[in-house]
C-alpha cells in the first residue's frame, strides 16, 4: 500500500524515533508499505517518520539505473558503529521536502548495524550514495532533516517554502508531492 508522506514543517518529523522491541506482521506489513512508498516517489530511501510512524525503521535501494537490479534494503534499529573520517559531498533531497536539493557534506564510508525484517542482525560497510542515503534516513530516526546541516537563513527560507507548499496543497492548487 502507497503511504502518504509528510511534508516539512510537521513536528512528527522533529520526533526522536523509539526502538522496535518486536518484529510482527503488522512491522513487516509497514515495511512492504515503506519499500512500495519510496518506489512508488520515486526515492532512494525513506525513513518510518516519513510515513508518521515514529519508530526505528528505514528502507533504502540506491541502485537508481533501470538495468540494475532492485536491491531493497529494510533495517530495524539502525546504528553507524563506524564513520571514516574521509568526507564526501553530496546533493542531497529528501521525499518530505519536494523539489528541495542542497550539499550535505558527511563521512565517505559508514558501517551500518541493524536487525532484518527476517530478524537476523546484519551489519555492512557503505560508501557512496549508499552511504549518504543510510546517515540521511538514520537521521529521519533521530528527528534530524538534512536542511538541519545548512545554515539557519537558508533552513528557514527552505521552511518557508515548505509552508507555502503545504498551503498550496491544502488549496488543491498543486498535486500532492
Amino acid at each position: 500500500m502507497i503511504r502518504s508522506i509528510l511534508i516539512h514543517p510537521d513536528p512528527r518529523l522533529k520526533k526522536i524515533c523509539d526502538p522496535v522491541a518486536e518484529i510482527t506482521d503488522d512491522l513487516r506489513r509497514l515495511a512492504d508499505d515503506m519499500l512500495a512508498t519510496m518506489y512508488d516517489a520515486p526515492g532512494i530511501g525513506l525513513a518510518a517518520p516519513q510515513v508518521g510512524v515514529t519508530r526505528r525503521l528505514v528502507v533504502m535501494d540506491c541502485n537508481k539505473q533501470p538495468e540494475a537490479p532492485r536491491r531493497p534494503i529494510a533495517m530495524i534499529n539502525p546504528q553507524i558503529v563506524w564513520a571514516s573520517e574521509d568526507v564526501s559531498t553530496y546533493e542531497e533531497g529528501c521525499l518530505s521536502l519536494p523539489n528541495v536539493f542542497a550539499d550535505v557534506e558527511r563521512p565517505a564510508e559508514v558501517k551500518v548495524r541493524w536487525t532484518g525484517i527476517d530478524g537476523r542482525e546484519e551489519e555492512e560497510q557503505f560508501s557512496g550514495l549508499w552511504a549518504t542515503c543510510v546517515q540521511h534516513e538514520i537521521d529521519h530516526l533521530d528527528g534530524k532533516l538534512f536542511i538541519d546541516y545548512l545554515r539557519p537563513l537558508k533552513r528557514q527560507m527552505i521552511t518557508r517554502k515548505m509552508e507555502k507548499f503545504k498551503r498550496a496543497q491544502a488549496s488543491g492548487l498543486v498535486q500532492k508531492a
